[in-house]
């Protein structure tokens, strides 16, 4: 277990997780002799917990309280399967979630649709494109969602969320002409 946390989380230790399990924030089986097994879903939860920690300083009870608080619901993807799906390192994640980029939710799983993500900021970066071009998308992003978020009716906001995709790229794509 913490092979699998050390290359993200380089310091670490036993005493940290024993702290964590003593908190509260993870709860590993127990072998008869009393040996902890950290299962994948363990793993995830205190990378999770060592993230919120570390990139949002988030203390343990608000960390306790949004992994409580969240349901594991079925369109969603643990870190590990993100990985695998993607073929991106633990350390790349972690950079892309420093930048804002991806944002696991309070479980520390993730939305599917950051699969596609991720492979689409592949081929972006292949193409050229930087990690701080990557930060100005995000940061238009999280412009239209408050915008969006002044719309309470579902249909309205499904509606108008396709219609700022389609301005955006028309925008670009004038923008581009003009040059």
């Amino acid at each position: 277990m913490l092979a699998q946390l050390r290359p993200e989380f380089p310091d670490v230790t036993i005493s940290k997780i024993r702290f964590l399990e003593a908190e509260g924030l993870v709860r590993p089986a127990r072998t008869a002799s009393g040996y902890r097994q950290f299962s994948v879903a363990d793993v995830e939860r205190l990378r999770f917990v060592l993230s919120a920690q570390r990139d949002r300083y988030l203390p343990l009870k608000v960390i306790r309280e949004q992994l409580d608080s969240t349901p594991v619901d079925a369109s969603s993807i643990s870190r590990f399967d993100l990985l695998a799906q993607t073929g991106f390192s633990a350390e790349q994640l972690s950079q892309l979630e420093r930048d804002g980029l991806l944002r696991p939710g309070p479980g520390g799983r993730f939305a599917t649709d950051d699969i596609t993500a991720l492979r689409t900021i592949r081929t972006m970066t292949g193409l050229g494109v930087e990690r701080e071009h990557l930060r100005a998308v995000r940061a238009a992003a999280d412009h239209e969602v408050v915008l969006l978020k002044s719309f309470s009716d579902t249909e309205t906001l499904r509606e108008l969320t396709g219609l700022f995709a389609s301005l955006h790229t028309l925008l670009v794509r004038a923008g581009l002409r003009q040059s």
